[in-house]
């Protein structure tokens, strides 16, 4: 063998090699680009998921604020309620408090006899039967000894002065 055909076969083996190196290359190529096809679906895939998980989140998070107004409303209504309750509550006191001195006043002089002039405690501004009647059947309810508010010296005291407005009208 010659040098000239010692190179020629070495000219044919490297093209042999650049062939197929060249096909190998190309193939890596096409892999390549499909890869990268793949890889930019996923990647508009994954931007539409990310929008669409943007969205949600804003929806959740506007209604997040606005279940928040809502609770802040419903809590200042229950705190003005509450407020109001003890406002109401500690009026009541005053109130029951004056009543039971009233009462205890008035309970001293019940329990001694019954004084001219008291009629108009129970039965203030009756004019008529039809008016007493239902009155007394008023303070029956409310002084009933089984009531909570219940006295039996009181309902003793209101049936005496319903007796006597009875007579009288």
């Amino acid at each position: 063998m010659n040098l000239d055909e010692m190179e020629e076969k070495e000219l044919q083996a490297l093209k042999l090699w650049l062939f197929s190196e060249n096909i190998r290359v190309q193939a890596e190529q096409k892999k390549l680009l499909e890869m990268k096809n793949h890889f930019l679906k996923e990647r508009m895939q994954f931007q539409e998921e990310m929008k669409a998980l943007n969205q949600r989140v804003t929806a959740a998070r506007q209604r997040l604020k606005q279940d928040e107004q809502f609770f802040n409303k419903k809590m200042d209504i229950l705190k003005n309620g509450f407020s109001q309750l003890e406002e109401d509550r500690k009026a009541f006191e005053r109130e029951k408090a004056a009543f039971r001195r009233k009462e205890e006043e008035l309970g001293h002089r019940r329990s001694l006899h019954f004084l001219p002039g008291e009629k108009e405690v129970f039965f203030a501004g009756v004019k008529n039967q039809l008016a007493l009647k239902k009155r007394y059947k008023d303070l029956l309810k409310i002084y009933h000894p089984d009531n909570l508010a219940g006295d039996k010296e009181m309902m003793q005291q209101i049936s005496r002065e319903y007796e006597h407005l009875k007579r009288e009208l």
